[in-house]
Order: C-alpha cells, then structure tokens, then sequence
C-alpha cells in the first residue's frame, strides 16, 4: 500500500465510522477501493467535469460525509464546488507546492495536470472561504528510492495535506 493511502486511511478513521455514506469525488480509484474493501459506503461520482457540474447534491443526493483524495488541484476553480457540496464534513488531500518542483503536468492525458498546488494557508484560506471550519490536519512527506537531490528532499519535504472540516 502507498504512503499516502496509509496515511490517508489513518486519518479519516479518527472521523469517517463506516455506517455513514460518503460521496467521494472523481471516479473509482484504488483508494475508494480500499476503503470500500474495509467496509466504508462510498459512491464516487461519475467523471463529470467539476468545474462546471458542481450541484452534486441535485445529481447525487446528500451525504454524510464528502470525500476529495488529491482531485481538487485538478480544478481550476474548486471554490464553488466546495461552497456547494453534500455535506456538513469535508475529508480532503491536497498535494502541497515545492519549492523544488512544479506543478504536475501529464505529457500524455491532457486532463491530468494539476492547475493548483497548494501551500497549507492557501487550502485552509479557501475552506474558510467556502464556509468550512478546519477542525484537523496532518502533513506526510512522499519518499521515493531514486537517487538524487529531488527525492532526498521528497523525504524531508510534506508533499501531502489532509483537513478534516466540518461547515460552518
């Protein structure tokens, strides 16, 4: 299993209890089928483009919890989808900006790129923003065994962001 679904896994259990429905967004996903392997009842949606099919409570109907693993840096504008999701609890990882690396930009899918990567305060400010209050977070870097100065530093560095938040 991968550092980061670990860690991810470990946080939500301090909040997501398998008897509540989570939506969770973007498609079937190794990490939505991990979890739905313990016992979580997650729906994921469809593919649709999040920018601008954003009434997920008109399309899906209302969750318990929401769920966003590493997709809202493929938005462009992710602040009205996070104004309108639903739910009344936010789980969601972000990878955050390195200094010594830029944004991800696939070569091959040209809808795989990240248009935003966050620093912490910058995810926290558009939670906020949307009408979320953070009641916890937690970083984890992303460690690699290649040889170089990238992954020395991938292993000092957090490379991943989660917030559990609730509306205000």
């Amino acid at each position: 299993m991968l550092k980061r679904h670990s860690r991810t896994i470990n946080f939500i259990s301090a909040y997501l209890d398998q008897s509540q429905s989570v939506l969770d967004l973007g498609i079937e996903n190794e990490l939505s089928l991990m979890l739905k392997d313990m016992g979580y009842k997650i729906t994921n949606t469809g593919g649709e483009d999040l920018d601008i099919e954003n009434d997920l409570d008109a399309k899906y109907g209302h969750f318990d919890f929401v769920t966003a693993f590493e997709i809202l840096e493929h938005l462009l504008s992710p602040f009205e989808l996070l104004r309108k999701l639903p739910s009344d609890k936010l789980l969601a990882t972000v990878p955050l900006s390195l200094w010594f690396a830029s944004a991800y930009r696939s070569t091959t899918d040209p809808l795989d790129r990240h248009y935003h990567e966050f620093e912490d305060w910058q995810f926290d400010w558009l939670l906020e923003k949307a009408g979320w209050k953070i009641i916890s977070t937690d970083k984890w870097t992303s460690p690699s065994n290649k040889i170089g100065i990238r992954p020395v530093l991938r292993h000092l560095y957090p490379r991943y962001y989660a917030v559990y938040a609730e509306r205000h």
